[in-house]
């Protein structure tokens, strides 16, 4: 885990609910909600034929892209979306996906300049430098949400209105106390050390017990580890063994905990970190040969998820892991937004920098990192002949609905809000992120 890599994967690729207020062609909106809920409508409207778009689209998507497109569709903690199971539990079910500004949005759990997953970690295999170089390869050969888009969409409102901001209130939550009690209920024993290097710390400082440290972030991200509690070295599941002692990688364990088990773990702990439980919405996955039981959880806002998550690893052990943000959320009044006209033109305008925030069906159907084999070559690329056109590769993107929802931002001081911004959902169901916020409010001067 980083501080950019805890969105959770199947929101993004789940992103096809527009909201009730979407200004789409005739019949789309009822169409997308009814297929989202299971609940056929009595009179289908006619929708574009997907399966033609997508046909139409194939030839674009370049065989070299697979590592690209599994490193946006695998979970923060290395497991596949396509092999998981579970889904959302609580109050707040069914809450509009989060939305993100944030570059590398799409790049899921593993950081893309570092491919690979835990497991690649302790069994060895591609990762690292072969994945990062299949990945740049597929960046330099494929625009995707790069750069080179050339976009067009029809039918979206013209409208302009307001809508409501919020922000983090870290600097509340920033003391010994309520540290202290987030340790307490992790299990770590210790006095809460004030302020050292830039974070709050309780717990080992030397990686041979559980730890727990907040960073003086706007968001005031804590991270809490056990290395006693090593759910990838074989033992240390049942019975706990110094970080020191010598012991094999093991196979998956087969009596993972529940997924009620893992939301009840992340429900404890955002209650003793003096969160309403109830503001937020659950959900846990596993995928084949996961050696966790993991669990996410994602603030509600006005319907909305925010893309400020928290995430835990649990073993039959106890916790393993987990990170999350201890600032609570206030709001900051309303807001102009510009329509959804305006916000589609700001994903061709280059001071906005649209963001890809999940990536079309086309390129989640290549294999996973999981089976994808890196081939070496043999030789060198043959000598371009004299007037070689140069590859310069465009792609077209057709956006087909807008929602508008909320994203957090961070500030030059390091406070973050959460403001307004336009979700695009592109012809084969990629989509696109925007700020919505009107000129008047965005500030462009470079400190």
């Amino acid at each position: 885990m980083n501080h950019d890599n805890e969105l959770d994967p199947v929101a993004r690729l789940s992103a096809a609910d527009p909201s009730a207020d979407v200004e789409a062609r005739a019949g789309f909106a009822d169409d997308v909600v009814a297929r989202t809920l299971e609940e056929p409508l009595a009179e289908p409207a006619a929708v574009a034929d997907l399966s033609s778009e997508r046909a139409r689209r194939r030839p674009r998507w370049f065989p070299y892209v697979a590592v690209a497109a599994s490193l946006a569709i695998v979970g923060s903690a290395g497991f596949g979306i396509g092999a998981s199971t579970g889904g959302g539990m609580n109050l707040a079910d069914r809450a509009a996906p989060a939305i993100s500004l944030q570059t590398g949005a799409g790049t899921g759990g593993i950081a893309p300049e570092m491919g690979g997953s835990r497991d690649d970690a302790v069994h060895g295999g591609l990762g690292g430098a072969a994945n990062a170089q299949s990945k740049m390869g597929a960046d330099m050969m494929y625009p995707y949400g790069f750069g080179r888009n050339s976009f067009s969409s029809e039918g979206l409102s013209t409208a302009a209105g307001s809508a409501s901001a919020y922000t983090f209130d870290a600097r509340a939550a920033s003391n010994a106390e309520e540290v202290a009690a987030l340790a307490a209920a992790l299990g770590i024993e210790g006095t809460v050390v004030e302020l050292k290097d830039g974070a709050w710390m309780v717990g080992s400082q030397d990686g041979t017990a559980s730890s727990l440290s907040v960073s003086l972030d706007g968001v005031l991200r804590f991270y809490f580890t056990d290395p006693l509690i090593n759910p990838w070295a074989c033992g240390m599941s049942e019975q706990p063994v110094a970080p020191d002692t010598l012991v094999e990688p093991c196979d998956p364990p087969t009596d993972l905990p529940g997924e009620d088990a893992a939301i009840d773990a992340m429900r404890s702990i955002i209650d003793a970190a003096g969160r309403d439980p109830g503001a937020f919405e659950f959900a846990s996955e596993t995928g084949e040969g996961s050696h966790t039981r993991n669990a996410q959880a994602w603030p509600v806002v006005d319907g909305q998820r925010i893309d400020q998550g928290w995430s835990l690893e649990l073993t039959v052990a106890g916790v393993h892991s987990a990170s999350g943000v201890l600032a609570g959320i206030v709001p900051l009044g309303e807001y102009p937004v510009v329509s959804e006209q305006e916000g589609f033109e700001r994903l061709s305008d280059p001071r906005f920098g649209a963001q890809m925030t999940s990536l079309p069906i086309a390129l989640r159907e290549q294999t996973d990192i999981g089976t994808s084999e890196w081939v070496p070559p043999t030789e060198p690329p043959s000598t371009p002949a004299a007037g070689t056109s140069l590859s310069w590769p465009v792609n077209t993107v057709d956006i087909v609905s807008a929602r508008l929802g909320l994203a957090s931002q961070w500030q030059a001081d390091g406070s973050v809000l959460v403001v307004p911004a336009y979700e695009f959902t592109d012809a084969d169901s990629g989509t696109w992120s925007v700020v919505a916020v009107a000129e008047p409010k965005l500030d462009f001067a470079i400190d």
